[in-house]
């Protein structure tokens, strides 16, 4: 295949993409946009950064060319730095497919989409929201709505009711949300490569891993210290299961062997489901009282940031003064 017609190809393609459509480099995610497509480069702008980046012709004619050079599959490890949104433009072209749970870009005789052109439906979706059917959601809402209702920067002048109310949420919330939030980490485990750090709109993630260790039979650790000359005595230390066996047959306090130190705590010893799901229907009824308000108000703040848009967009001289 020619490059030539590859490049004008993905010329037209980029050109054919909605303005605010967001782009995702294959390892870091880092959303960018397409600002104009010229004859031998396209300027993008990166979301968190000012101004604009020309990806060049030549390298991208250069990344062609690996890719035909592993035999149309090319490991996206390879790619120096700040080259992933080569791989990202390259992939609008049909028969050119990003793999971001393998790490690779490859050619494909058959026509393909480009998985990492989707972020702006996500954060333009206009649909009807709807109410996730998952504990935390329950709880959060009940929770902001406490919130609201009370001042939580005032936690003194709080009557001792109104403080449990908000210590069973919180530690309801709190629950609900480490569950959903192992559930969420095992995914996103399958599609983080290479401890490179993942960016989204709120923040950004990185896979890492970690050592744990146990001791392996301890006659067996022992012996093999012992013959490097390290003294059983060493290593040896006292076990507390075995401590606490002891003092059950010896007139010796607990206080005699242990330091022992108390501290106070709150445990949550009951919760009214019932209170909490009368509450919540309640807010759920208020909300919908209020959809045509949400409605409203969403057009004005999507009115509004059109505006701002448009403000800090770049512009031409001229077509600035013709505003």
């Amino acid at each position: 295949m020619p490059f030539s017609a590859t490049w004008h190809n993905i010329l037209d393609n980029a050109e054919e993409l909605p303005s605010d459509a967001t782009l995702l480099t294959p390892l870091s995610r880092e959303p960018f946009r397409i600002r104009d497509v010229q004859e031998y480069r396209v300027l993008i702008e990166y979301r968190n950064k000012d101004g604009t980046t020309p990806l060049q012709r030549e390298q991208f004619e250069t990344l062609f060319q690996r890719v035909e050079e592993s035999r149309g599959e090319f490991d996206l490890d390879r790619l120096p730095p700040d080259a992933e949104p080569y791989a990202t433009v390259l992939s609008l072209h049909p028969r050119f497919e990003i793999d971001d749970r393998e790490g690779t870009l490859t050619e494909s005789e058959t026509p393909t989409s480009s998985p990492l052109v989707d972020a702006h439906e996500v954060d333009t979706d206009k649909g009807e929201r709807e109410e996730p059917d998952i504990p935390v959601y329950a709880d959060a809402l009940l929770l902001i709505d406490a919130l609201e209702r009370y001042d939580p920067t005032d936690l003194e002048g709080m009557d001792t009711p109104v403080l449990v109310n908000l210590y069973t949420l919180l530690s309801d919330v709190q629950r609900d949300a480490n569950d959903l939030r192992q559930d969420v980490r095992s995914v996103l485990l399958d599609r983080l490569h290479h401890d490179q750090p993942v960016s989204g709109q709120y923040g950004s993630v990185q896979r890492t891993s970690r050592r744990n260790r146990s001791l392996r039979n301890e006659d067996e650790v022992i012996q093999k210290l012992e013959a490097e000359g390290i003294d059983r005595e060493r290593v040896t230390s006292v076990d507390t299961s075995k401590v606490d066996e002891a003092l059950e047959v010896t007139e010796l306090a607990e206080s005699d062997l242990y330091e022992i130190e108390e501290s106070a705590y709150v445990r949550k010893a009951d919760v009214d489901e019932e209170e909490k799901e009368t509450r919540l229907q309640g807010l759920k009824d208020r909300l919908a009282a209020t959809n045509e308000e949400t409605d409203e108000l969403q057009k004005e703040i999507e009115e509004l940031e059109q505006r701002i848009d448009d403000l800090t967009s770049f512009d031409t001289g001229s077509s600035f003064q013709s505003k």
